[in-house]
């Protein structure tokens, strides 16, 4: 099995024995209503069940002080009376009699998923805890935390499975400073953490929670507060707080649930995959559930469904987005060869009156009554991913996973010889057998019988072929149809500017936006380029568009090494819900026909490799035709209007 579920009902134990309506929303419902609909959902039961485990005291001790372990300890014998005077000794904390154990469940499912991860029992995989942990610092217990399960599990995976580099992405809605505080001149480990701030007055109002704060001594550079794949990570841990979702009392958010799947899909084109995710805040149980849910389909390779509201970025977010650009930029090289645009809004101002942990605000109507909102998602499970390949002289049969799918049928002849007749390319028995198998391919699925699916063409047909998969998507109803052409393949002279078909060529002999949608740029000269602009380009203009379908096309002299080819299957899935065809070129080796199968089959991609940095050439043109596509793509933007 690809996903971990590890958990254990004694995490259920502790609860609130006194009146505190801080504390009364960290509750043992939050663990028995997420796993209530994983089961219900049939997920549950797709994951490898693990049962959590104690940490060990030495465990433990990797983050917390020996005093704070026996003081925890102590808390078994301990009454009512004695347990509320201790907790009030901490900020937004209670303890129960069941805390100790049930914080040693927690941080021991921890290390039991990085542990099955790391050695290939499992790809990835969710620790569903409580209590959470990201606030918990070496002797303090704090907002609901007692021990600090991620920081303990990275600590882990460096000291007995060797790491060099982890990712911690913290997407909870209050910063994890406690998290922070550990990694915080450790250069092996980058945190990167995105929560509400509002310049002090939201809770924990710590001034280090800002986008100043970037590390200390040689750990300067790697905590972010606002990941860069320049980092290259061997393993990705996610402190997956909810508490911004929807209708959340904590966070006052409108996070809808299946944005945690994007998200989570899109952290698994790192690592190779190695995604291990604990759940920390969350407190409104529908939303709760339902995000859990989202990122564990997300886990299983299933496709994220398509993200509600226009894509179009706020002004907050873009201010914050400067001012981590401006604090990040000494310490990474991408950053610095990119054009910076001014702080427009300093976090650094003196802070206003704090609001309370618990707070009514513009989000309280959301808070109180979230099921509306939910019931017109449509958050129903979408089927899982099933990638098929028809080919014709090509044999990749023994680079491809076994659970693949040969699809032999092609087209009706009739209707085959129908559209061959439109280019004097496709005239020969050979280009004729290899469309035929392209439109069944495609007609799977536009029908949804598959979710994705690879075929092939002569070099000599390449272009003729893909023409007619664009003209055939359009006539079937794609409503928005992107196609990402590589190497020799101009766009066609029929397609018109009228918004159902974005044509982003690669390998184009210019950067130039030449329509809103019609964009060709020059393939990168190294692998930091390529990322660059991916990143920064490609992805941003996938959201942007929302395509029914994909059409990726790796044509003659494409250029692409494997692993860029995959990488760019894999987050090309992740707008579209997973339905890409890829078109590649009968000359292409069967192990990158193998490589695009397995990431269309959600698997992870591997490494490019060394990145080096990006030609002046290269930044200066992705920055040119971002310029250009800007005003019509706002997802572009990295800087608030002045």
């Amino acid at each position: 099995m690809r996903t971990a579920l590890v958990y254990h009902e004694d995490m259920t134990a502790p609860r609130l024995l006194w009146e505190d309506p801080e504390c009364a929303i960290e509750r043992p419902e939050r663990l028995t209503s997420a796993l209530g609909l994983l089961r219900q959902r049939g997920l549950e039961q797709r994951c490898l069940r693990v049962a959590a485990r104690e940490a060990s005291e030495a465990e433990l001790g990797l983050v917390h002080s020996p005093e704070y372990v026996a003081l925890l300890r102590g808390t078994q014998a301990l009454g009512t009376e004695e347990l509320q005077a201790l907790s009030g000794q901490f900020d937004a904390v209670y303890f129960h009699p069941s805390t100790f154990h049930s914080a040693r469940l927690a941080a021991g499912a921890g290390l039991q998923l990085v542990d099955a991860v790391l050695t290939g029992a499992v790809r990835n995989g969710l620790a569903l805890v409580r209590p959470p942990g990201h606030h918990s610092q070496r002797a303090a217990a704090n907002g609901f935390c007692v021990f600090n399960n991620v920081a303990i599990a990275a600590r882990h995976a460096q000291q007995t499975h060797g790491l060099r580099r982890i990712l911690i992405v913290d997407w909870d809605i209050h910063h994890g400073q406690g998290i922070q505080y550990t990694f915080e001149d450790d250069p092996s480990v980058l945190y990167f953490s995105w929560h509400r701030y509002e310049h002090g007055r939201f809770w924990p109002y710590l001034p280090e929670s800002d986008a100043s704060a970037v590390g200390q001594g040689p750990g300067r550079g790697f905590t972010v507060n606002l990941p860069w794949n320049q980092f290259d990570p061997e393993l990705v841990l996610v402190s997956a707080g909810f508490d911004s979702a929807i209708g959340d009392p904590e966070g006052q958010m409108q996070a809808t649930p299946e944005c945690f799947a994007h998200l989570t899909q899109l952290l698994q084109a790192l690592a190779g995959g190695r995604v291990c995710a604990m759940l920390e805040g969350g407190y409104n149980l529908e939303s709760l559930s339902e995000s859990v849910c989202m990122t564990v389909q997300a886990l299983l390779g299933d496709p994220a469904p398509p993200l509600s509201g226009p894509m179009v970025p706020h002004r907050s977010a873009l201010e914050s987005i400067q001012s981590v650009r401006a604090a990040q930029a000494p310490h990474w090289t991408s950053l610095q060869q990119q054009d910076s645009a001014p702080v427009l809004s300093p976090s650094t101002r003196s802070p206003e009156r704090p609001s309370p942990l618990l707070s009514e605000g513009p989000g309280s109507q959301a808070a109180a009554a979230p099921s509306a909102l939910l019931d017109g998602l449509h958050l129903r499970p979408m089927p899982p991913v099933c990638t098929a390949v028809a080919l014709t002289s090509l044999d990749a049969a023994p680079v491809l996973p076994p659970d693949i799918p040969h699809q032999e049928g092609p087209a009706p002849e009739e209707e085959t010889q129908s559209w061959a007749s439109l280019h004097e390319a496709l005239a020969t028995d050979e280009t004729t057998s290899a469309l035929g198998k392209l439109l069944y391919l495609l007609d799977r699925i536009l029908d949804g019988k598959v979710s994705s699916g690879i075929t092939a063409a002569p070099a000599s047909a390449a272009a003729a072929t893909l023409d007619v998969a664009v003209r055939r998507s359009l006539s079937r109803g794609a409503q928005r149809l992107l196609c990402v052409a590589v190497g020799q393949l101009d766009r066609p002279s029929h397609l018109a500017d009228h918004g159902t078909t974005l044509w982003l060529s690669i390998r184009g002999k210019e950067a130039a936006a030449l329509s809103m949608f019609h964009v060709s740029m020059p393939l990168p000269g190294t692998a930091g380029g390529f990322l660059n602009f991916l990143l920064a380009l490609v992805l941003p203009l996938a959201y942007s568009f929302w395509p029914d379908l994909v059409l990726l096309a790796l044509g003659p002299d494409h250029g692409l090494r494997a692993p860029q080819a995959a990488l760019l299957a894999s987050l090309l899935r992740v707008p579209a819900g997973c339905r890409v065809l890829a078109l590649v070129d009968e000359g292409s080796t069967p192990q990158l026909v193998g490589i695009l199968a397995q990431v269309l089959h959600g698997e992870a991609p591997p490494g490019l490799g060394p990145l080096g940095m990006a030609s002046p050439e290269d930044t200066r043109a992705l920055v040119r035709l971002r310029g250009q596509l800007e005003p019509q793509w706002k997802l572009l933007q990295v800087a608030a209007p002045a």
